[in-house]
């Protein structure tokens, strides 16, 4: 064994292997194994990126100093670990506090299509404004202004169009957070071509292996050209034999040319890059961005945060990450705020440069994944929060992997004595298909936690509120409302919408939808139900807002990368004494450390200690190679413990499961009563499933018949005879037969609130059941003369039956027919009639009360009648804008007070009108949708 270095003294040699194995035993303390100065970090001792970062805090604690950020990337064993510690210190370098942020004297490029316009609109009004400050690995910063990155970005361009580089061509990023990034990545935009942005390898002594596994990837992308770090340059060929489109490996600096005044002009249809999702694992997966998905996204983002020039972003996410790449840097080049930008391996090297750099330039937009915040709330040192002032921090955003109220929790009471606010922290939802952002919660709000009862959650998938504090309890937190002009909603696996509180996979559209993946045809088609996609996600909605409960296929994350665990499982599989076809990999939540944790349960038939132990590194050296990180726990079973669906199909989830009820030891025997009690128990839920179906299909069709059977003949009668009166009453009574026929379960309150005397009757709109349900539950006396929208009475089959009815036509949209319709209510009012009128003037499939129009208050006001407020409950679940089938569900009528205005003036009627409307909203039970 080689000997220590020469430097090194016993003291120091000892000390630095305590260190070491006391993190070892904390994180395998049932296999803390031995520790000599070669044990590799990951291979032997199964320390992950977290724990790497970890273990340099706690040598440099442990010794006194500050290692450097390369310690990291460059440290494998303990070995590398001292000489670190023998080198000189370098002298800290001075933080110049470039002056950013301010008021803008220019507006945003709101006319811009593509992402390319934007920055030249910024490049034209504001060219020295600084947009990117960048960190370097010295932490000294470099200003770079809209005209830099623009003039840098034609110079690659140049270089690509030199060597005949044409539109549409695919051009890959393997470069770390830098200028070279950002100049390259605008650069390849600017010849029209498509950057594919893949991780840069974390460790140059797995570089070889970490270009094998993107393989795939540039061979899917059909990558011509890839620009990277000068060190791949002596594997160049290796990767350009494994792909066959690729043709060049270039550096930034080779790869710039004279700068180009033939700057390709993209389209807003364009694609803008490629987003790949799967990592090297799976059927590589690139999502296709185009410029207008883009830049929806980021205005909807701007506008859900009220995003300004005047605001200060700090960002440390890996540009290769949509959310680092759309998120921090597009958003600011468009909104035009300024970016303080460092390293992800900066930030893992010393977490409190996050929040020095977010108090030192009074940024007001900041976030990260949930590993970030609680990496911040637990490893660092009071010594490094010196004068750190958080208070200009308005926004703090965590996704891109599961939020934990503990982290959320942790964070908000450390931080706070920092002046962070609780409010401005923000858990948010999004994926790479949504280009990255989909949900955001109100600003200034603060996470709402909602806390359910486990029973109902895990055997029916109903988030139901926990009444009382106990330990049966989940607490899931909101990720918000869906951004504008986007849409969220839950099916079930009949893909018929759910009611909220309801668990269901989560599906999407807006015009931050990708139109599918690249070169991908049977991926694309998966991903869409129609016109909605499907996010891969589980989820329910209550009062509007979104709950992620967990995915629904495989899908782990780590430290906010994503793999799946399908080829990690083929590959231990083929291990010796390892049971082929009988491994399961799944991620476990860590509720002390608010992470994932990666865990590899594998069947052998092998006993001794010896035997298991190097099982056991073997498997994390697999995992290595081929996912790039080692599992937090390997959990060798006799066989028949990992379990499997009858079909053979491994079940991740229920191991999941066993594992977290620690039934997965590794000591059990080859008896398996709880595999065959969880089969029944499976079997006999698909069953109930199977069966609510059926019940649901065959009642929809029975529904149909009911009301085709009924509202022929009364339908054809009303046209025929063209008598109101006479039409309301055939119409109700079949409407009753309908009601009674379907055994609808109906609750119907407040009655008695009806007058006498002529009023308006005000009700919620939210389904086409609505219209039958009134006229069925209605008294017949006094009756109502229903409103409908004017666009009805164009089709003249449906403009005969209403006619036929006395239905009154209003105008929506036109000025002048509006008021003319106003006249209509008014004089049907003071001839005695009584109006039913819906204010929101439609409906849609989506939740919530929408805004109201003025016209039957204004009517009401001017005719001296009162208004009443009513509502229904339960018709948009029963049957939803959308869909057909009928469900058989609870539903609810419920008549309010009502109040007579006062007067016809305007303020009058807004009054009357807003206060109408928080009636409503109470009676109805769904959220304020008005802008």
């Amino acid at each position: 064994m080689p000997s220590e270095p020469p430097f090194a003294t016993a003291e120091q040699v000892k000390r630095l292997l305590e260190v070491i194995s006391q993190l070892r035993r904390e994180m395998h303390p049932a296999n803390p194994g031995s520790i000599t100065l070669d044990s590799s970090f990951e291979r032997e001792l199964g320390f992950d990126s977290l724990a790497r970062v970890e273990l340099v805090q706690r040598v440099g604690t442990a010794f006194g100093i500050q290692l450097p950020d390369d310690a990291l990337s460059r440290a494998e064993t303990p070995r590398d670990l001292l000489q670190f510690l023998e080198q000189p210190a370098q002298p800290k370098a001075e933080i110049v506090v470039v002056p950013l942020g301010g008021s803008s004297t220019v507006a945003q490029p709101h006319d811009a299509r593509t992402l390319t316009e934007a920055l030249v609109w910024h490049v034209d009004n504001q060219p020295d404004r600084v947009h990117v400050l960048l960190y370097d690995e010295k932490q000294a910063v470099q200003p770079i202004s809209y005209r830099e990155l623009f003039e840098a970005g034609r110079m690659i361009a140049g270089g690509l169009i030199e060597r005949g580089l044409e539109p549409g061509q695919t051009v890959a990023l393997m470069l770390p957070t830098g200028f070279d990034y950002l100049t390259s990545f605008i650069g390849v935009m600017l010849a029209g071509c498509v950057p594919v942005p893949i991780y840069p390898p974390t460790r140059l002594s797995q570089l070889e292996e970490h270009l094998r596994r993107h393989a795939r990837i540039l061979s899917n992308a059909g990558t011509v050209l890839m620009i990277t770090i000068a060190e791949a340059k002596s594997v160049a060929v290796m990767i350009r034999a494994a792909v066959d489109n690729l043709v060049m490996v270039l550096t930034p600096q080779e790869l710039a040319g004279a700068p180009t005044n033939q700057c390709f002009p993209a389209r807003a249809s364009d694609l803008a890059f490629l987003q790949y999702t799967s990592g090297s694992t799976g059927d590589p997966k690139g999502v296709m961005l185009t410029h207008a998905n883009l830049l929806a996204n980021i205005r909807g983002m701007g506008r859900a945060i009220n995003a300004s020039p005047e605001d200060i972003a700090v960002s440390w996410l890996p540009l290769y990450h949509d959310m680092g790449l759309i998120g921090a840097w597009l958003g600011s080049l468009y909104h035009g705020f300024p970016l303080v930008l460092m390293s992800p391996l900066a930030f893992l090297a010393q977490p409190a440069r996050w929040l020095q750099a977010i108090s030192r330039h009074h940024a007001t937009l900041s976030g990260g994944p949930n590993f970030a915040y609680e990496l911040c709330a637990h490893k660092i040192h009071d010594r490094d929060l010196k004068d750190v002032d958080l208070s200009s921090w308005r926004f703090a955003f965590n996704g891109a992997e599961p939020v934990s109220p503990a982290t959320v929790s942790s964070f908000t009471d450390r931080f706070a004595q920092y002046g962070f606010r609780r409010a401005a922290l923000a858990p948010v939802y999004g994926l790479a298909e949504s280009s990255v952002g989909l949900a955001f919660p109100p600003i200034g709000r603060g996470p709402r936690i909602d806390r359910i009862e486990k029973e109902p959650f895990a055997t029916d998938g109903v988030a139901v509120v926990a009444a009382t504090d106990h330990k049966n309890v989940l607490q899931i937190p909101s990720c918000g409302r869906p951004l504008p002009e986007h849409e969220i909603r839950v099916v079930g696996e009949d893909g018929k919408e759910l009611p909220e509180r309801q668990i269901g996979k989560l599906e999407f559209r807006g015009p931050s939808a990708t139109h599918g993946y690249y070169r991908n045809a049977q991926a694309t088609k998966t991903l869409f139900h129609d016109d909605w996609l499907d996010s891969g996600d589980n989820a329910y909605m209550a009062d509007g807002e979104v709950y992620l409960t967990g995915r629904v296929k495989d899908l782990i994350i780590r430290g906010g990368r994503n793999f799946y665990p399908y080829d990690l499982e083929e590959a231990i599989g083929e291990l010796a004494n390892i049971r082929k076809g009988c491994v399961a990999v799944f991620a476990s939540a860590d509720p002390i450390h608010g992470t994932e944790r990666l865990v590899v349960l594998a069947e052998t038939r092998e006993r001794s200690s010896a035997a298991l132990d190097s099982l056991r590194q073997r498997i994390s050296q697999t995992a290595i190679d081929i996912i790039g990180t080692p599992a937090d726990d390997i959990v060798l079973a006799p066989a028949h413990s990992v379990l499997k669906t009858s079909s053979g199909k491994i079940r991740r989830q229920a191991c999941r499961q066993a594992y977290e009820r620690g039934e997965l030891s590794g000591k059990g025997t080859e008896a398996h009563p709880l595999p065959l009690k969880l089969w029944r128990n499976t079997g006999l839920a698909r069953i109930r499933i199977k069966y609510r179906q059926l019940t649901a299909w065959l009642y929809g069709i029975y529904a149909w018949l009911v009301l085709l059977v009924l509202a022929l003949p009364a339908g054809g009668l009303t046209i025929a005879l063209q008598r109101p009166a006479l039409g309301r009453r055939i119409v109700r009574t079949a409407a009753r037969a309908g009601v009674r026929m379907l055994k609808l379960p109906l609750a119907i309150t407040g009655l008695e609130h009806l007058p006498t005397e002529p009023h308006v009757l005000l009700v919620n709109h939210a389904s086409y059941l609505d219209v039958l349900l009134l006229t069925a539950l209605l008294p017949a006396s006094p009756g109502y003369t229903f409103t409908a929208k004017r666009e009805l009475s164009a089709q003249p089959l449906l403009k005969a039956l209403l006619t036929g009815l006395g239905t009154r036509f209003i105008e929506r949209t036109d000025v002048q027919q509006s008021m003319e319709s106003v006249d209509v209510m008014v004089y049907a009012l003071r001839s005695g009639e009584n109006l039913l009128v819906f204010p929101e003037g439609t409906f849609s499939r989506e939740a919530g009360l929408k805004p109201f129009h003025l016209g039957a208050f204004i009517a009401a006001s001017r005719a001296g009648v009162p208004v009443v407020v009513a509502a229904l409950r339960g018709t948009r679940v029963a049957l939803r804008d959308g869909t057909w089938l009928l469900r058989h569900t609870p539903i609810d009528f419920e008549v309010g007070l009502s109040k007579k205005p006062v007067s016809s003036g305007w303020s009058e009627v807004v009054s009357l009108s807003q206060e109408t409307r928080r009636a409503m909203l109470l009676l109805c039970g769904e959220h304020d949708a008005s802008p």
